[in-house]
């Protein structure tokens, strides 16, 4: 015989309210335990986010790696935290035990392993795209291209169709496979700052143009003390209306075809860079100079020079007339015995 149940007010009380009270608290304690508590068993790894990745891409791949408990609550643990779009790109050491709320924090951090890079100076953007892909940092045409880009020269208000000029040359802490703009805006910033105290009003020039010149005068000479010398030729020339016919500006204008040897079809070939086809400075800069350069631009030592010539060693001859000039080419440039055994290396030696 089957006795009916009586729900009493305390069985409801324990049904309604304790039951569901304590799948909570179990719930609860469950999830703090996998985020708090829980750690990644696996030995030692890395983890690489790349400039893009959406929080799904990385949740899956951490999932992947059983780096995470569950990709669904660490979804969900990370948006609690509004954290779903601050992972920063990098390459991250995953140590073992290392829990979810852990990880958040580390990857959210951009504390990630770097690679260490010196750009030096008077390393045009080619160069520097080559550098960084030897490095594994970024793709050599990816990085030209987005050098190139006017839209991005725009956005940071310089007069120019590329970033020549304004990726400043030093040394950087870079993760592999950042994407380009992210490196130039990294070594456009460390340009602002480095020229801040430069004062760029003391001559008639404008801004761009001694970017332009001190790239010139970067590209010129090898020894710092000549910065100046040749920075007054230039602006003598400048004065006098004479063009500049600097050998660098002709080379940068062919950069991408150039085979390394300078012919006079090259001197002859109308390009906005050729200072020997074209009257002043050219459209741009053709090098990254260094602040001793852009220093050397605005401060030209006073003299009535308005020609020089290489003595081989990094060094030059400076003359006031073409008549003297043409004498020191002879002396330096034609005479084989006074160029044999002689390199700019030797001047870098004694510097």
């Amino acid at each position: 015989m089957r006795y009916p149940i009586v729900m009493t007010k305390k069985h409801l009380f324990i049904f309604l309210v304790l039951a569901p009270a304590f799948a909570i608290t179990l719930l609860v304690a469950h999830t703090y335990y996998n985020i708090y508590h829980w750690g990644y068993s696996g030995p030692q790894t890395e983890f690489q986010i790349n400039s893009g990745d959406t929080f799904g891409t990385i949740n899956y791949r951490l999932a992947q790696d059983k780096l995470i408990y569950s990709p669904r609550l660490f979804h969900r643990y990370v948006k609690f935290e509004g954290h779903l779009t601050d992972f920063k790109a990098g390459r991250y050491v995953i140590p073992e035990g290392i829990t979810m709320s852990e990880l958040l924090k580390l990857l959210i951090s951009g504390k990630s392993l770097t690679v260490k890079v010196t750009i030096p100076e008077g390393y045009n953007l080619f160069q520097i795209a080559k550098v960084l892909a030897d490095e594994k940092i970024v793709d050599e045409k990816a990085f030209i291209k987005a050098a190139k880009d006017k839209k991005l020269t725009q956005a940071f208000g310089i007069p120019a169709n590329r970033m020549e000029g304004y990726l400043y040359p030093d040394t950087y802490q870079f993760h592999e496979k950042m994407e380009p703009k992210a490196i130039i805006e990294s070594m456009y910033s460390n340009f602002k700052d480095k020229i801040k105290d430069l004062d760029f009003s003391k001559v008639n020039l404008t801004k761009h143009q001694i970017v332009t010149l001190a790239s010139m005068v970067e590209k010129e000479t090898g020894a710092k003390f000549e910065r100046p010398t040749i920075s007054g030729v230039f602006h003598n020339r400048l004065k006098k209306r004479m063009r500049l016919q600097s050998d660098p500006t002709t080379i940068y204008g062919i950069w991408e075809s150039y085979n390394g040897n300078i012919r006079k079809k090259h001197l002859r070939q109308k390009t906005p860079y050729n200072t020997y086809k074209i009257s002043g400075l050219p459209v741009g800069p053709i090098a990254n100079p260094g602040y001793a350069a852009l220093k050397a631009a605005l401060n030209p030592k006073t003299h009535r020079y308005l020609y020089f010539v290489s003595k081989n060693d990094g060094t030059h001859v400076f003359s006031e007339t073409y008549k003297q000039h043409r004498e020191a080419v002879n002396f330096w440039q034609k005479n084989r015995a006074n160029r044999k055994g002689r390199s700019w290396r030797d001047l870098n030696k004694k510097q």
